[in-house]
């Protein structure tokens, strides 16, 4: 066993992967606590996306591809709130119209120039072959985005809970979106290196959802949520190592899994939980299920 856990660290990819695959986890997971309750898992969708014709450009110029889709992903944040605020269509549609338009002109782009593109790792990560240089990359991105969330996570969580509420404690609901919607562009610049423009999504909903499932207050979410997602990363990995698989899928195949237990098997709210629960309480007592929800604190 400590052969198997040791012989992946003796190669300088394998601890690059590792220690990015980590980093892009943990604030990718606390970001989805916030993104779930909020239910703003659809924009997340919308920015990784909207990113692409931004990686290609940077590809085709010769700057960090993380500077164009970090362009880009303010470019559509912006987009969507242009829209959204100037016109009777309704937030998904919105950001139905902005992504969609965005990823069809990364693709204009890269058939434009197709042998100067690598569209796979663009799409899917290339975990395994960052250089050293993408790891203080993503660290320095994951570290930044980290302290907001951790120097804001009270403001935050009152604006996910009630926004009026927070506007009379004399805090901006717009500017906490605008905040939110910042964070979330940084961090899908993280993790795009890892898991590329598709797979990033998973990252940003699967881990919140999972601590959803496990518990109803929002302290525990923000410990539960990373931890999980970090031991499936780092079990992923390990596994895409042995299997020779795309790593990114792993991963997130790997999360998939661990939110698959939770959904079953979670102490409240799990299915299998449930019914077991069902089937032993009396009859007077099968009529009604109470609803959980998460809540401060």
């Amino acid at each position: 066993m400590i052969d198997v856990l040791i012989e992946p660290l003796q190669y300088g990819f394998m601890q690059r992967a590792l220690l990015v695959a980590v980093a892009a986890t943990i604030v990718c997971a606390l970001l989805s606590c916030w993104l779930v309750l909020i239910g703003w898992a659809l924009m997340g969708d919308a920015v990784s996306h909207a990113v692409l014709p931004g990686v290609v450009l940077a590809y085709l110029v010769g700057v960090p591809f993380a500077l164009g889709a970090l362009v880009f992903a303010g470019i559509a944040v912006a987009l969507i709130w242009l829209v959204r605020g100037t016109s009777r269509v309704k937030e998904d549609a919105t950001i139905g119209i902005v992504f969609t338009t965005l990823f069809a002109l990364g693709v204009v782009l890269i058939s434009k120039n197709p042998s100067q593109i690598d569209l796979h790792h663009v799409l899917f990560g290339n975990l395994l072959g960052l250089a050293t240089g993408d790891v203080w990359q993503v660290s320095i991105l994951a570290a930044v985005v980290l302290a907001v969330l951790v120097a804001k996570r009270r403001d935050l969580t009152l604006f996910a809970f009630d926004r009026v509420q927070a506007h009379t404690l004399g805090l901006s609901p717009a500017a906490l979106s605008a905040l939110l919607l910042s964070l979330l562009a940084v961090t899908i610049v993280s993790a795009l290196q890892a898991v590329g423009v598709i797979l990033v999504v998973a990252m940003l909903i699967i881990p919140g959802a999972t601590a959803y499932l496990l518990t109803d207050r929002m302290a525990r979410m923000l410990v539960i949520a990373p931890v999980l997602a970090v031991i499936a990363s780092v079990v992923g990995v390990y596994t895409s190592y042995y299997t020779d698989a795309a790593t990114g899928g792993v991963v997130v195949l790997a999360q998939a899994v661990v939110f698959t237990l939770a959904y079953l098997f979670a102490p409240r709210q799990g299915v299998v939980t449930r019914l077991v629960m069902r089937r032993r309480a009396p009859e007077s007592e099968r009529t009604s299920e109470p609803t959980e929800s998460v809540i401060p604190g």
